[in-house]
């Protein structure tokens, strides 16, 4: 009888959800919505799926996949969308790029999920008269920066260097970029954004309140409503910016420089940015080595880039052979390793499986801990780390401005990733990055441990079906938001108190 009873709850719970499915079906179908499923066109359903899916590791067999994939082309559609998803108790996902690192964007815990995919929303109305823009939310990166460079050369904004990142999910987190030194994080430039709320309203910044559009930028995304557009300051570039690529390889002259280079980038004047990658490298006699690469721009000529990077930091030896100047949008492609006229193509041609995990320093690293953590590198040479510099308007903005805390007190943040071809290798490679990452427990950050919401990491955490106790959430939301993070939970709690809008780290509702 027991056997008998739960065979009829399975089959019950498979024909309330066919039921539910084909509710939400017919809801989107009222205003025309156009969605993918895998019964009414499965070779297209994948496609699109996997098109804007950017971690092969979501890709795999075994993860979940949504029941039907939502594609609006006009904002009352996304509003019925949510609404549709709401009232058949469909568990929403947002997608604009699709780079989030852990697949939050593209897959769920919860059985009964659709994604809301944000693609078709991708126009950017860039107003001189202003020095604003209107960017929606699907709208990649490289769509941002081409529409700006159409309409001026001398205007930009800060926001990454990838560009088929989404503006939708960049924003949300902070977005950091070489223009953060001099003007703050993307989310700081942020006056105005179009916010499908919990409640299935299209609301603006006058209607939402300050306390939501304060969340929206900066306290990650997944947790608020299905953003559709924002409004962007733009900020002054120079008609011609100078890049710089050094490289160096030896594990003692490279352990000297980013050692210097911890106390010199965040402190140099605020129109340099320069950061250190280090990976592993092999050469020609088969032993192992790191290189380290120092990638950077300066926002003037390259004279007096040189003369700013020989005063401050002489052991760096940049030449003029190291350096080319160029536009700032032409700056955009050589840091994004693409070309201008491919800005605008949101196909990602360098997929791979990965996994990433960050951190914040707060006072320099030795060199023996340098030292330590290049054997790591040379240990696994699919694996590398970043480290951005801080300061200039990072350290004026107060920590409390956004949710994005990092500020004053911090010299640099550190990224930490490993890329793969093989599925059959991820554990091998999600081990490697997860001793690395322990190493360096007592060189970064300390109470709570930092991390950056945009390399979002669910080893710090995850939510049982999306829904955790604040306490629990803690685990994560400390070390991305510190001392924000309760007003987070405030926040969320009024706006969205039956938590339509979760995910596996998303902030939650105090009950």
């Amino acid at each position: 009888m027991g056997l008998f009873r739960i065979i009829l709850l399975l089959l019950l719970s498979i024909y309330a959800s066919a039921q539910d499915g084909q509710g939400l079906i017919s809801c989107l179908q009222q205003k025309g919505t156009t969605y993918l499923t895998t019964s009414n066109s499965s070779s297209q359903y994948d496609s699109q799926l996997q098109f804007s899916l950017q971690n092969l590791r979501y890709t795999e067999p075994g993860v979940r996949k949504p029941y039907v994939l939502i594609l609006p082309q006009k904002r009352q559609q996304v509003v019925h969308s949510v609404r549709c998803c709401i009232k058949h108790g469909w568990q929403i996902v947002v997608r604009s790029g699709g780079h989030s690192y852990e697949g939050l964007s593209s897959t769920s815990v919860a059985p009964n999920f659709a994604i809301i995919d944000l693609m078709n929303f991708g126009a950017v109305m860039v107003d001189m008269k202003s020095k604003t823009a209107w960017a929606e939310a699907g709208a990649t990166l490289g769509h941002l920066y081409y529409a700006i460079a159409l309409n001026t050369p001398d205007y930009g904004f800060p926001a990454g260097v990838c560009p088929t990142v989404g503006t939708g999910g960049h924003f949300s987190g902070g977005g950091m970029s070489m223009l953060s030194r001099k003007y703050g994080l993307a989310a700081d430039n942020i006056i105005d954004a179009l916010l499908v709320d919990a409640n299935g309203k299209l609301l603006d910044r006058k209607s939402m309140g300050e306390d939501l559009f304060w969340a929206l930028r900066g306290g990650g995304g997944g947790s608020w409503g299905v953003v559709v557009a924002w409004k962007v300051r733009l900020v002054r570039v120079p008609r011609k910016v100078t890049v710089l690529r050094v490289y160096r390889t030896g594990r003692n002259q490279v352990t000297d420089l980013v050692y210097r280079w911890q106390s010199i980038a965040p402190l140099v004047e605020r129109d340099l940015f320069v950061r250190a990658i280090i990976s592993g490298t092999q050469l020609q006699g088969g032993q192992k080595d790191v290189k380290l690469t120092f990638d950077g721009m300066y926002l003037g000529p390259l004279d007096q880039l040189l003369k700013v990077a020989n005063e401050s930091f002489p052991e760096m030896g940049i030449v003029a052979g190291d350096c080319e100047e160029m536009s700032w949008i032409d700056s955009i492609s050589y840091s994004g390793y693409t070309t201008t006229n491919h800005l605008v193509s949101r196909n990602n041609s360098n997929k791979s499986y990965f996994k990433a995990k960050s951190d914040f320093v707060t006072s320099p690293i030795s060199s023996s801990g340098l030292e330590g953590a290049w054997k790591f590198l040379e240990e696994d040479l699919s694996g590398y780390v970043i480290f951005s510099p801080l300061g200039g308007r990072m350290y004026e903005i107060p920590s409390s401005e956004i949710p994005f805390p990092h500020r004053a007190g911090y010299l640099y943040d550190v990224q930490y990733q490993v890329t793969w071809k093989d599925s059959s290798q991820d554990s091998a490679y999600i081990d490697w990055i997860r001793r690395f990452y322990r190493y360096m427990t007592p060189h970064v950050s300390k109470s709570p441990r930092g991390a950056y919401v945009n390399y979002i990491d669910l080893d710090l955490g995850i939510a049982v079906n999306g829904s955790s106790i604040v306490e629990d959430a803690r685990a994560w939301g400390d070390k991305y938001f510190r001392g924000n993070f309760d007003r987070l939970v405030k926040i969320k709690t009024n706006f969205d108190p039956k938590n339509v809008f979760r995910n596996s780290q998303s902030i939650p509702v105090n009950k």
